[in-house]
């Protein structure tokens, strides 16, 4: 029975010798992937500032953009009113020509109208004069 008792020790003493080799082969492992972790993440880490760094930049030249694009559109906006007060100002002209035009239509028409009068007036004369001077020969 002691020789049981024996074994029974060995194999438990052989159990936890494979046991903690076991454990330690675990923790090796679990510190190997720990470290990469580690490493990966410091990586991570520097790639994020860079990116954070790029991304202020990028930003602050985005601000000056739009403020840029802002004054030059402020600029536009006072070109184009002025364009639009030309555009009124040749209309207006226009308007008073086409009045003028009409006008001296109007005038020559009315001064045609009495010019002709005139003519037949004076062409009757001239034919009742004729016809007198014909008539005392």
């Amino acid at each position: 029975m002691e020789v049981m008792l024996y074994i029974a020790i060995i194999i438990a003493v052989i159990a936890l010798v494979v046991l903690t080799i076991y454990i330690i082969h675990t923790v090796k492992v679990t510190k190997g992937f720990l470290n990469e972790t580690k490493t990966t993440l410091q990586g991570l880490e520097t790639q994020l500032k860079g990116i954070t760094d790029e991304t202020t930049e990028l930003l602050n030249k985005t601000n000056r953009l739009a403020a840029d694009v802002e004054l030059k559109s402020s600029k536009i906006d006072g070109l184009v009113d002025g364009a639009q007060g030309v555009g009124e100002t040749m209309k207006e002209f226009d308007h008073s020509l086409k009045q003028l035009t009409n006008s001296i239509s109007r005038a020559s028409q009315e001064d045609q109208e009495k010019t002709n009068q005139a003519v037949k007036w004076g062409a009757s004369i001239l034919e009742y004069v004729l016809k007198r001077k014909e008539s005392k020969y």
